[in-house]
């Protein structure tokens, strides 16, 4: 594996949460990470615009009620 940025996104094991601003067509949406928008799958989650979402690589892999976007929930972190 060849990663060019300073941490690699698959092998990083790192989620953020965002929130999901407009939902599109196949299963993508628009989410607000806090630096910007950026276009993430909600294919693996039942979400609503206003949700804030768990995003590890691009896709939504749980929604995350209560959080603050762009922080790692506190239960999620590594110890």
């Amino acid at each position: 594996m060849n990663c060019r940025d300073e941490t690699c996104v698959t092998c990083s094991d790192e989620a953020v949460a965002v929130t999901v601003v407009r939902l599109l067509d196949a299963g993508l949406a628009v989410a607000d990470t806090g630096r910007g928008r950026e276009v993430v799958s909600v294919a693996l989650v039942d979400v609503r615009p206003g949700d804030v979402v768990l995003v590890h690589a691009k896709e939504a892999i749980a929604v995350v009620p209560g959080e603050v976007p762009g922080e790692v929930p506190g239960e999620w972190r590594r110890s």
